[in-house]
């Protein structure tokens, strides 16, 4: 039975009302960085797409040209997406993991709220009890810290969120499962690379096509997690 148990790890009104208000502001950018904003969402062929496809945001292409080069997700898989919005990932594995073709109300359960946080081993607890026999086949990670303006501190705070989610891993990822999650390249990003590489028999850095050149995002993509360590 496939399964996706989503994450909010805190909320994003600003992607959220950007992709909800473009259409309304196109006409109504009141400073240069806005008009820039604006300019390069309506000249982007992901954001076409997505509204095209009805994808929540661009995002979706960029979980499904990993998958489509790496075979990470399958038919029936249990999954846990962390940072799930406003969405576009989860709508991607309903289509990939739904074997059973319920919709996405069915197969999809959520944890979100503004006091859901992954580092808290009491998130940790509502996870495990969401998921069939607590264990998942599947973790993604699209999540991000709220941006503080200081680019070393943002990039601190998501190798935090991070690790605690590898370490996590250990405790709801069944044997050979996969795992996915976003970064802001840094001096850090190693501290993440170490441990993934203790835990999977393969890391690789992505960067999919979808992902903008000039964003210093990449993903840190493990498969085939060497143990599990879930409760019976």
């Amino acid at each position: 039975m496939s399964y996706i148990c989503s994450l909010w790890q805190t909320p994003s009104p600003l992607v959220q009302c950007r992709s909800l208000h473009v259409t309304l502001r196109t006409q109504k950018a009141k400073t240069g960085a806005e008009q820039i904003w604006l300019t390069r969402q309506q000249r982007d062929p992901y954001v076409k797409a997505a509204h095209a496809q009805h994808y929540r945001c661009r995002s979706a292409f960029k979980l499904l040209e990993i998958d489509k080069e790496h075979k990470i997700l399958h038919p029936g898989n249990r999954v846990v997406d962390c940072g799930a919005a406003p969405g576009a990932w989860s709508q991607v594995l309903v289509d990939k993991v739904n074997s059973l073709g319920q919709g996405e109300e069915k197969c999809k359960k959520c944890i979100s709220g503004n006091k859901c946080d992954l580092t808290d081993p009491a998130t940790h607890r509502k996870i495990i009890d969401l998921l069939p026999s607590g264990q998942a086949d599947v973790i993604l990670s699209d999540m991000a810290p709220n941006a503080s303006g200081i680019k070393e501190l943002d990039h601190q705070r998501l190798v935090g969120m991070c690790l605690s989610l590898v370490d996590f891993s250990g405790t709801v990822l069944r044997p050979g499962g996969n795992f996915l999650c976003k970064i802001w390249d840094g001096g850090e990003s190693s501290l993440i690379r170490d441990r993934l590489q203790q835990r999977f028999q393969i890391v690789k850095t992505v960067k999919p096509k979808a992902s903008r050149t000039e964003s210093a995002e990449i993903y840190l993509l493990a498969k085939s997690h060497k143990s599990n360590n879930a409760p019976n």
